[in-house]
């Protein structure tokens, strides 16, 4: 259980570095949001950069590289709300539970991460309140504040070589149990250009699909988990390209379950 926050104990986030997450487009049309749970490689000031030296800071492990700004070209070609953490997932991973020791992670890829050693439980408390909470809260009152039953989106990158192995895959679509929204991506991305695979290069299996759970299926709400090559978005060309190829997928996506709602 958490311990109430004490009026003695500083804050986390400087008010000059809040807020922890943010909406962009909250009023946007389609029926669907964005999320990007690893948008920001941000650390704030008061975990000292969590001992991470420049090269591991500005890492794919601090972030998911491109990824941001692949969600935000697809936000404007969609016209749907995006809910985005500004918190780098060391500090705190919001696609992880509270539950989960790397939601905290002491280690990521190669990299060690010494500010994450040995927290104490105030200093877990701290970070799930004031930055996985507000994520949290955001996502859930955009999600509920949608006059349609909204598809959810979550949008991830990946390395092209990870512990010495490269992936050829370039296109991961991933779900948890509900795989209604993974399944019409599947067909449509098949014409892509892309190397598309299902629960590439992750799966439900090794603990990625919290935001899928705690906030679609848990509403009957359908979900699918985007995972893309970051060699084919760390460039504004190549996030163009991927964004001109995704966007009539997700159209496609989208539309088939506003359909459906219509119908009911």
């Amino acid at each position: 259980m958490l311990r109430m926050h004490e009026d003695t104990e500083s804050p986390l986030l400087h008010p000059t570095e809040a807020p922890a997450a943010r909406v962009l487009n909250a009023r946007g049309h389609a029926p669907a949001v964005l999320v990007c749970e690893h948008a920001s490689r941000f650390i704030p000031a008061a975990l000292g950069g969590l001992g991470l030296d420049e090269a591991a800071a500005r890492s794919h492990a601090a972030w998911d590289i491109g990824a941001l700004e692949l969600s935000v070209e697809l936000m404007g070609a969609l016209d749907a709300p995006l809910v985005h953490s500004r918190v780098s997932r060391l500090a705190y991973d919001c696609n992880r539970p509270p539950s989960r020791d790397d939601a905290m992670p002491k280690t990521s890829e190669v990299f060690a991460v010494p500010g994450n050693m040995g927290l104490t439980e105030d200093q877990r408390s701290q970070r799930i309140r004031e930055v996985y909470y507000p994520f949290r809260h955001l996502l859930a009152s955009t999600l509920d504040a949608r006059p349609i039953p909204p598809v959810l989106i979550t949008i991830h990158s990946f390395t092209p070589v990870y512990q010495g192995q490269s992936r050829s895959v370039e296109l991961g679509i991933l779900h948890d149990d509900d795989d209604r929204a993974a399944e019409v991506m599947l067909r449509h991305a098949q014409g892509s250009g892309l190397k598309v695979a299902r629960n590439e290069p992750y799966s439900a299996a090794d603990g990625v699909t919290h935001t899928l759970r705690e906030h679609a299926i848990k509403r009957g709400l359908p979900n699918v988990m985007i995972e893309v090559r970051n060699d084919l978005i760390n460039t504004p060309t190549g996030i163009n390209d991927i964004s001109g190829r995704l966007t009539p997928i997700l159209q496609a996506v989208v539309s088939e379950f506003s359909n459906v709602e219509a119908k009911l």
